[in-house]
């Protein structure tokens, strides 16, 4: 049962991942084509928190809960990986050190950032 829980945590976590990288894009194309659903305020906002999230705990250097979880609920079972793990896992993580990945949260969350200035939220009149 732990083993799946802790396949859907990383496909949670996969899928959070990418709505924080498929959003800036999304904006900047959505803002030059007139979509409207781009300036939601809320979902603005949760892309901003999520990304600003990533960037902090990266920049103090805390583990990402959801990682933590993950493997608290697979017992430190390293090394028996299921189907979901094996290609969700290629996905989120590469062999790179620590701080390549600290400084592109920084940088994708000052992206996230700028584009609230660029191109922002806007509240509907009803």
């Amino acid at each position: 049962m732990n083993r799946l829980l802790a396949d859907a945590v990383l496909i949670g976590h996969a899928l959070l991942a990418g709505f924080i990288v498929t959003m800036l894009p999304a904006v900047w194309l959505g803002a030059a084509r007139g979509w409207r659903w781009v300036r939601h305020p809320t979902l603005r906002g949760v892309h901003l928190a999520a990304i600003g999230c990533v960037a902090a705990l990266s920049a103090l250097g805390i583990p990402c809960p959801l990682t933590v979880l993950e493997d608290w609920l697979r017992n430190g079972s390293a090394g028996a990986e299921g189907c979901i793990q094996r290609w969700v896992d290629r996905l989120l993580f590469h062999a790179l050190p620590g701080w390549m990945f600290t400084a592109a949260y920084l940088l994708f969350a000052l992206a996230v950032l700028l584009t609230f200035w660029r191109i922002p939220p806007v509240r509907r009149k009803r």
